[in-house]
């Protein structure tokens, strides 16, 4: 689907191979806790998943990458977890920008990066600004991200800068700020660790995205697992509100 588009306004094109993979990283805790380890274990080998999934995103010629490494409500967690999160974070922003960079990929955050250190702020900009030309694999990382936080900034945004809309704006008024507008909607989501639920994240772009639950630990989704979701999609009938005769018909005037 091209940037900006709706797939509640249009029927966006389709493929074998997603475009778009959105990814909630869950169970690393979990998968440190059944060996015997502190979760801070889980979360470092949780990193080395993040660069087999980049890897494998490449090798598939996806475009859009966008993985939710902590959400607005994940401040909640202990003191000390979320100080190890914030430099494991900085960490692998000063480890993988430049990896990032050599290899084609374009990085970016979105969330509301208000709370966090002017160290962490200073490398996400730097890393975006040296990576901006590059379209390899656009890779987003959620940071301090809430799906609700995103609609009402996009909200307030669009007031202050047309203040004339709010009566009778549309959702392209609205959709082109926010935080994900340079990409198009995810085709795939995907949830690790065994949860059904979004949590919270991409409410307004996953409106028609197919959705993937596994049992399987963040630490543990390898390629293999990763194969596995992207089959599921292929599996999928993406009608977008029209029936199977109807998508028949339209795949065969393509033909």
């Amino acid at each position: 689907m091209p940037q900006g588009q709706s797939s509640t306004r249009e029927i966006p094109e389709t493929g074998l191979i997603p475009k778009h993979i959105a990814i909630i990283m869950d169970g690393n805790g979990r998968w440190a806790r059944k060996r015997f380890m502190p979760r801070m274990a889980g979360h470092q080998q949780g990193v080395e998943t993040v660069r087999g999934i980049i890897k494998a995103c490449i090798e598939r010629e996806i475009t859009y990458l966008t993985l939710f490494a902590f959400s607005s409500e994940n401040w909640r967690r202990p003191a000390d977890e979320v100080s190890f999160l914030m430099q494991l974070f900085t960490g692998a922003l000063e480890q993988e920008i430049t990896k990032l960079h050599e290899n084609g990929i374009r990085f970016k955050v979105i969330g509301d990066l208000s709370k966090f250190e002017p160290k962490i702020i200073k490398f996400i900009q730097q890393g975006e600004q040296l990576t901006a030309q590059n379209t390899r694999l656009i890779f987003t990382i959620a940071a301090n991200y809430g799906g609700r936080w995103d609609i009402m900034q996009a909200m307030r945004k669009m007031m202050a800068q047309s203040p004339e809309l709010p009566l009778h704006f549309e959702e392209e008024n609205l959709a082109q700020h926010l935080s994900m507008n340079y990409a198009p909607e995810p085709d795939l989501f995907i949830r690790t660790g065994g949860e059904c639920r979004i949590s919270n994240f991409l409410l307004w772009q996953l409106a028609y995205t197919e959705l993937y639950f596994t049992n399987t630990l963040w630490p543990d989704f390898d390629e293999h697992e990763f194969e596995l979701a992207i089959q599921s999609y292929q599996q999928r009938e993406r009608r977008f509100g029209r029936t199977s005769e109807q998508l028949q018909m339209a795949l065969t005037a393509k033909q």
